[in-house]
């Protein structure tokens, strides 16, 4: 029922906007490091995982309540910066603790981490993030004829977003999880922690002091 002309120009704008580097790709390369394929993989569908509920949200109106109240926006924009920010603390300790990576827990062993973390840090980095309401806000309803069920048809194209970015976030698990025995040098692991750490507080950095939009 949803195979409809609407729904090919979302296949082909989610696809290029899903491959654009951002947040969600840099959170599967540093879970990926620190526990290898596993906690990529759970990442990368925790992370999914969260669309559904911004699908939901933005198919209820909850969307515009949250950009309508400067003060709700404000709220949710800053606890997701303050998450990110968390996470690059996070990996710049790691850095500086300059522990090498098990070859075998990148390659595919155990972790070391319970799988719980993996999955809290992908769907709490993806559900704090008001730049994804805001997005699936203005993007979903393009895509949502007036005759559709606008919850159905949303939950549909999260659900068609849902499986694109996982098998994209997973092949890039895969790829750094190839390249086990590099990341396993000192000093690669410190580098890559460092620069992944710096990013993510950039990123949280600029989310805070983003306005709110119009």
């Amino acid at each position: 029922m949803f195979l409809d002309a609407q729904f090919w120009p979302f296949l082909i704008a989610i696809t290029l906007l899903t491959m654009s580097p951002g947040v969600d790709t840099l959170l599967v390369i540093r879970n990926t490091t620190r526990g290898g394929m596993r906690d990529g993989a759970l990442t990368s569908v925790a992370i999914c995982s969260g669309l559904f509920v911004h699908a939901t949200v933005s198919a209820l109106g909850i969307s515009i309540i949250l950009l309508q109240s400067a003060w709700a926006f404000g709220v949710l924009k800053l606890v997701g910066a303050g998450y990110l920010i968390w996470l690059g603390i996070q990996s710049l300790l790691s850095a500086r603790r300059g522990l090498p990576l098990p070859v075998a827990s990148v390659v595919g062993g155990q972790s070391q981490v319970s799988a719980w973390v993996p999955l809290r840090e992908g769907f709490l980095s993806n559900v704090l993030n008001p730049k994804t309401v805001v997005f699936y806000m203005a993007f979903l309803p393009q895509f949502i004829a007036p005759g559709d069920p606008a919850l159905a048809k949303s939950l549909w194209l999260a659900g068609v977003h849902f499986v694109i970015a996982n098998i994209w976030q997973i092949a890039i698990a895969l790829m750094v999880g190839s390249a086990g025995k590099w990341l396993a040098k000192r000093w690669v692991s410190r580098s890559l922690d460092g620069a992944t750490g710096a990013v993510m507080i950039g990123f949280g950095c600029k989310l805070a002091l983003e306005q709110r939009p119009a």
